[in-house]
């Protein structure tokens, strides 16, 4: 039986990798025609299609899967809107292969909270985002829980922190050595997860009979943005950064509030091989390409 990824992006393709070290057979929904062929290429099975166009999925109902992971991103250059992709996309998915999968991983975000206060968040703390992306993510949410309600299919909603790690640094690293002012205010907390540890965090629910319905996925550590792009600075040789605070933050919604990690960590036995930044950056560094 194969396992299923749609958005076979960032997260998608670390997951991927850990599957096909176990020799599984693996499905991806893609858009992309080239990227069609790059999964093929890696000895996967690609389909293509998109989310917003209903039809290009009727090929997802031939067959049944073992796990499916939803972890679609927003395109800004494509025409569709967030709504249309990220709620709408799930039900168009969701239409076809609820009854044709034994377990269904949905990726969501820490933008749900809508909390800027700086106060602690976790599994229980009300979700009452501020946010179009926030809202639209929760709407997401609550379709994932009533489309699986009752059913025998095992399903679980990761809600991510910031996913940081290889070629994910370039700009803000030439935004440091220009020493140009980053946006945003210095103090507000961070919230993030080494893609790799993310990608190992599905690996363990998928290990559970039953895994949970929610887990909140952050590191160890909610450093302030400036304890981050100090620590950053340092380890490219650039200047202590500079901060604009009366220029908004480009993704504003997922600042000041600090994940709790705990649940994740005692309900999974889960350790992060990088459990905080300072452990991350390094690594991150050591892979992404054209970073000197």
């Amino acid at each position: 039986m194969p396992d299923l990824i749609i958005g076979c992006g960032y997260l998608g393709t670390r997951v991927a990798a850990r599957w096909r070290e176990q020799n599984r057979d693996i499905h991806v929904l893609t858009r992309s025609p080239q990227r069609a062929a790059d999964f093929r290429n890696q000895g996967m099975t690609p389909i293509l299609g998109d989310v917003t166009d209903p039809v290009s999925l009727d090929a997802l109902a031939d067959k049944e899967y073992n796990s499916v992971l939803y972890a679609v991103g927003y395109d800004r250059s494509a025409a569709p809107s967030k709504r249309e992709v990220y709620r709408d996309g799930l039900a168009h998915v969701l239409e076809r292969i609820t009854s044709r999968c034994r377990r269904f991983f949905y990726i969501s975000s820490t933008s749900v909270y809508g909390v800027s206060d700086g106060s602690w968040v976790d599994e229980q703390s009300p979700t009452e985002p501020t946010t179009e992306s926030g809202e639209i993510c929760l709407a997401a949410e609550e379709l994932v829980r009533d489309t699986f309600h009752g059913r025998s299919a095992s399903w679980s909603i990761l809600r991510l922190a910031g996913i940081y790690g290889p070629n994910r640094l370039l700009r803000k690293v030439d935004m440091l050595r220009d020493n140009s002012p980053l946006p945003g205010n210095p103090d507000a907390w961070l919230n993030l997860v080494h893609v790799d540890d993310a990608a190992r965090v599905v690996l363990a629910a998928e290990q559970l009979a039953a895994p949970a319905p929610l887990y909140l996925v952050a590191d160890d550590e909610s450093p302030t943005r400036e304890a981050y792009y100090r620590e950053l600075a340092r380890l490219v040789g650039a200047p202590e950064p500079q901060f604009d605070e009366a220029a908004p933050a480009k993704r504003t919604s997922g600042l000041n509030k600090r994940c709790r990690n705990d649940f994740v960590k005692k309900s999974l036995g889960f350790q992060f091989e990088y459990p905080t930044f300072r452990t991350g950056l390094p690594a991150a560094m050591r892979e992404t390409e054209g970073l000197s």
